[in-house]
């Protein structure tokens, strides 16, 4: 397939209210979604069979990176809930789909409020690494799974193994001289697939599937991804909170070190995800 050079940062779409353009989320979206979430959003979704899928559910469903091939792949007579417990991510995403079919709510991947064996699918897109109790989230989904119904999850590899994120990550900790919180690696703490294999297992799942999926994040320039790699996160505002000056100073140095090691037009560099399967 051939791989679509990326304009960054995105202009803000005419169409979309300023009270969400102006949100965090969709900073997020608009940097950060075309470079790491796009490239595994249509993989995900091929990994489903519409043929079995009568009722969906999405948790933690973002910006709707992967909502939109979900809705695009499933049956147009499926039901699709999509939710987030981050009303400012659902409303990023609402604008962005409001054309589809799609049941929107805001729900904590804790407890599910659905009933027992009422779902044939839970899609989780770079979500359960932010769940505080992990094992209740993966019962919850369990419980509403139908027998033969299937999780389907994605997760961070180490940081790493995302390069341009490893990169971004150094240079900030040599601006702030001093290594950032583990709070800070929360993104990237399911990238053992064998550890993810074990905790489904645990929570009762019968058959799972856990494998490492390596590709890579393509930006027309370097300066387009250092640009998105310090503003589409939550880095930014620490960066700002601590010395607004700087902003300028850790692109030009995160630039600079991603054009003499993926290019500076385009800039090319690794990335890698766990992708997750499991049954009930």
């Amino acid at each position: 397939m051939p791989q679509v050079l990326l304009k960054l940062p995105c202009t803000r779409p005419s169409e979309i209210p300023p009270s969400v353009t102006d949100s965090h989320a969709q900073r997020y979206d608009d940097y950060l979604g075309p470079l790491f979430f796009e490239p595994y959003a249509m993989d995900v979704a091929n990994l489903i069979d519409p043929s079995v899928v009568k009722n969906a559910l999405e948790i933690g469903c973002g910006t709707g990176r992967v909502t939109r091939h979900l809705s695009n792949v499933l049956s147009p007579d499926s039901r699709l809930v999509a939710s987030d417990i981050s009303q400012d991510m659902l409303a990023v995403a609402k604008e962005k789909l409001r054309d589809r079919n799609i049941e929107w709510k805001i729900i904590d991947a804790e407890s599910l409020p659905f009933e027992t064996d009422s779902m044939d699918l839970v899609v989780c897109y770079f979500g359960y690494m932010f769940v505080p109790d992990k094992t209740k989230a993966f019962a919850e989904a369990l419980r509403v799974l139908r027998k033969g119904g299937m999780l389907l999850m994605a997760t961070w590899d180490t940081i790493e193994s995302n390069e341009a994120s490893h990169v971004f990550r150094k240079t900030v900790e040599k601006f702030f001289g001093e290594t950032l919180p583990e709070s800070s690696k929360v993104a990237s703490s399911m990238h053992d697939p064998a550890a993810n294999t074990q905790t489904l297992q645990l929570a009762g799942f019968s058959k799972i599937n856990s494998s490492r999926v390596a590709k890579e994040m393509h930006a027309e320039t370097a300066t387009s991804a250092a640009q998105a790699l310090v503003k589409g996160g939550s880095l930014y505002d620490e960066i700002l909170k601590r010395n607004p000056p700087w902003v300028d100073e850790i692109i030009l140095t995160v630039e600079n070190e991603l054009s003499e090691k993926y290019g500076k037009a385009p800039m090319i560099a690794p990335i890698s995800a766990i992708i997750t399967q499991g049954w009930k």
